[in-house]
Order: C-alpha cells, then sequence, then structure tokens
C-alpha cells in the first residue's frame, strides 16, 4: 500500500464480495473510509475509481469479513512461553481472524475488572486482531463461588465460563444461568462429566484399548450436556455448549433447539476432519480436549454444521510449548493450535460438498459474531472495516514450524489444504499481507 493516503479512502475493486450474513457472493467493489466500511456492492466503481482514492486489486479474489473466532486460549498473562498476545494477534491475522474471544484460564484468571480491562487495553496497544474477554463463571475457576458476573458484564466480558473445566455443580451452574441472564450474557460450558473424563487419555473404545490408553467415554460430554439442558429449562438461561464432539451430543443439543431452549453451541476443526486414528503412533500433537473421536462421531458433527445443529466454528486455539507435547502421551498436555488453519480447514467442507462457500464462511464470521452479540462478520455500511482477502483454491501444505504463533502443537500439521489468506484488513488498516 502507498505510504501515504490523505483521503483515507481505499478501494478493493476487482473482488468477489462473500457476505454470508446477507447471502451476497458477486463480483464487485468495496470502499472504506478510515476504520469504516463506505460503501460496498456489485455495481462499485464500475465506471473507474475517482481519483484521491487509494486502490487496492483483488485480482477476483474473495473479499469476506474478517473471521471471528469465539474460543482462543491466550496464555498472557502468565504462560507468554506459550503464547502472547502479540504472536497470537500475528498467528490471527496470518489467518484472517479480525476478532477473538479469549478464555479466562491465564495467570491471574480473568475473574475481575482489572484483568478484563487489560485484555482489552493490549490488545488495543498491540493493533493486530481484536480481543474480547470471557470472564470467570467461578473466582479463580475453582468451581466453588460465582464470580462478580455485574461488574464482568460492565467491564466488558462477553459471557461466563470456567474455560477448560466443566462447571461440576449442578447448583452452581443453576445460580450461573440465572444470574448471567439478567445481563443477557450466555455460560459457556465445556460439557465434560469430570469424574468420567478423570485420567483419561484419548476417546474411549477399541483403539484406547489396543493403545493402552485410559479412554474418555462419549458418555462423558452427553451426561453433561443432559444435566445443563434440564437447568436451562429450569432458568430460562442462556447456554452455549463449547466444541461438541459426539453424535449422543449433538442430538441431545438438537433436541433441546427444538423445545425453543436458548442453546448454542461450536466445534472446531478437528472434530470435523480428523478422527481418532489421528492419535496414530501415540501422536501427543492429536491429544486434544475434548478428545478426537470416532469416524461416526466426525460424520454426525459433519451433518449437524449442515442442518444448523452447531452454529459456529472456533479454533479451540490451545498452544503448547515443547516440553508439554514433545513427552511420552500420557504425560502430554491437551490441546492443538488453529488460529492459522482455521480457516482453510473449514474451507473442506465446502471442498467436499458438505456445505457451499457462503454457508462454510458462515460458521466462522456472522455467525459466531451473532452468537456473541458482536458487531463484527459482516461487509455492512457503517460496519468496521474488518476484511480477509483469500484465494479459496489456492493449495498449500500445513507447515507448523512456520507459524506465527510461539507453540507449533497443530494436529494438522503436514496435511495439505485449500484457501490461503492474501491480505487481512482490522479497522481500515492492512496488518497482513500474504504471498501474492
Amino acid at each position: 500500500m502507498a505510504a501515504r493516503n490523505p483521503s483515507g479512502l481505499v478501494a478493493y475493486v476487482n473482488a468477489r464480495l462473500l457476505d454470508p450474513a446477507t447471502g451476497l457472493d458477486a463480483k464487485g467493489a468495496l470502499l472504506t473510509n478510515g476504520e469504516t466500511v463506505a460503501d460496498v456492492g456489485p455495481g462499485l466503481f464500475q465506471g473507474g475509481v475517482p481519483s484521491g482514492i487509494e486502490v487496492v486489486d483483488c485480482k477476483g479474489l474473495c473479499l469476506a469479513p474478517g473471521l471471528v473466532d469465539m474460543r482462543v486460549q491466550l496464555r498472557e498473562p502468565g504462560e507468554e512461553h506459550k503464547e502472547t498476545l502479540k504472536s497470537a494477534g500475528e498467528a490471527a491475522v496470518a489467518g484472517g481472524v479480525t476478532a477473538m474471544v479469549c478464555l479466562p484460564n491465564t495467570d491471574p484468571v480473568i475473574d475481575d475488572v482489572a484483568s478484563v480491562e487489560f485484555v482489552a487495553r493490549r490488545a488495543r496497544k498491540i493493533g493486530l486482531a481484536k480481543v474480547y474477554p470471557y470472564a470467570a463463571a467461578t473466582k479463580n475457576l475453582e468451581g466453588k463461588e460465582l464470580s462478580e458476573m455485574g461488574m464482568l458484564a460492565e467491564a466488558g466480558a462477553l459471557g461466563f465460563t470456567d474455560g477448560v473445566r466443566a462447571i461440576r455443580s449442578a447448583q452452581l451452574m443453576r445460580r450461573a444461568l440465572s444470574y448471567a441472564a439478567t445481563f443477557s450474557l450466555m455460560v459457556v460450558q465445556h460439557p465434560e462429566e469430570p469424574s468420567l473424563a478423570e485420567g483419561g487419555l484419548m476417546n474411549e473404545g477399541e483403539l484406547a484399548t489396543r493403545m493402552g490408553l485410559s479412554g474418555i467415554p462419549a458418555a462423558a460430554e452427553a451426561i453433561m450436556l443432559e444435566r445443563d439442558m434440564r437447568l436451562v429449562e429450569i432458568t430460562g438461561g442462556r447456554y452455549h455448549a463449547a466444541h461438541v464432539s459426539t453424535a449422543e451430543g449433538i442430538d441431545i443439543i438438537r433436541k433441546a433447539k427444538a423445545r425453543g431452549l436458548k442453546v448454542t453451541c461450536d466445534t472446531a476443526p478437528p472434530y470435523f476432519a480428523l478422527n481418532e486414528l489421528a492419535v496414530g503412533d501415540y501422536r501427543t500433537f492429536a491429544k486434544l480436549s475434548p478428545p478426537l473421536r470416532t469416524e461416526s462421531d466426525r460424520v454426525a458433527v459433519v451433518a449437524a454444521l449442515r442442518d444448523g445443529t452447531i452454529d459456529a466454528v472456533a479454533s479451540d486455539h490451545a498452544p503448547q510449548d515443547q516440553d508439554s507435547k514433545r513427552v511420552p502421551f500420557a504425560a502430554a498436555e491437551f490441546g492443538g493450535v488453529g488460529l492459522e488453519t482455521l480457516l482453510p480447514v473449514t474451507l473442506e467442507l465446502a471442498h467436499n460438498g458438505h456445505l457451499d462457500l457462503l454457508g462454510a464462511l458462515k460458521l466462522i464470521t456472522c455467525a459466531p459474531a451473532d452468537v456473541l452479540g458482536l458487531a463484527a462478520g459482516r461487509l455492512k455500511v457503517g460496519a468496521s472495516a474488518d476484511l480477509v482477502l483469500f484465494d479459496p483454491e489456492r493449495g498449500w501444505k500445513v507447515e507448523a514450524k512456520k507459524f506465527r504463533s510461539k507453540s507449533k502443537n497443530s494436529p494438522f500439521d503436514d496435511r495439505p489444504v485449500q484457501g490461503m489468506v492474501m491480505r487481512t484488513v482490522v479497522d481500515g488498516r492492512t496488518v497482513y499481507l500474504g504471498d501474492c
């Protein structure tokens, strides 16, 4: 881009405009004025771009809203050797992510106003992807006492969760749902019955038995979801199930939605693109929480993405350093990084014919924004100019060692994918330029 642009106007021309919120898929142009979208449409600049406006030729590539990632672990403060707000921001924009929501499992925990404000302030100062925090549902994530939800909501928390831990107590979950509902905010649950999952290393079943590894049964997800649906019914609260991974769990959510309960859910790319076989020869990069499930579970996740039971896709970015992963399987930490593979792996749903391109993009743009109540994920006049330009067909091989994330623990390492980010724009500023 030019060094100086006195008008503050930038025209993105010769683009394939994709806006899942409105169903727009057409050749056209988009104009930004400073931090916002000033105009967009198929007929824009048909007579040419007026002088004084900076021009970006999109060369027929896809111009879409920046991705909204609703589940990210940032590790700052407390574990900066695994990830920082800056390294996560660099990874995010390289992946086309312009807004991400972080879990509260930092050190100190995000359970007070100062911690909520710290994250937002640091992200603004860094100036890459926008960061919004979830706050802890219980103080210090201990599952004993509710956090000060009212104050945290006022400070900017988008919801309440105990992160990678389930809210174990039914009474506490009931009170959390009731309390959060007074602020029209949701409680985000890691749906896994803790006593059933305790000590488990991968999905329970024939493969785990053959490998001599203790298993986490699919029933752990279903039992927690069944319990929580009853509590949602009692309280009328808003409930979001994170990273659903089993056919049985999905069926419970589908039935709850049919009954009109205020329930939403997401999944992550590993659960529709991989199955338990990826654990292979004790591959710790495929040790995830929840664990990779059976092929029939994976097929059920794809079906639920098609029929709308699953509302959104999140990266579930969980950076772990080498000392946490390059150890025997039983000793390895759970989790995989996902910011830089969110777009191409989600696009596999379109490349494989499960969804059209707009349907796949919706899962990582306006759909998570709607669940979160964020004004994001749309090509709309007056909206923030948060954009991603990408080539949906361009193939590449995932090489985790080249990631911008501090940690390289990708379950998709060495996987061939299609879909490459060429440019990412946040508030009208180009923050990432790919290999054109």
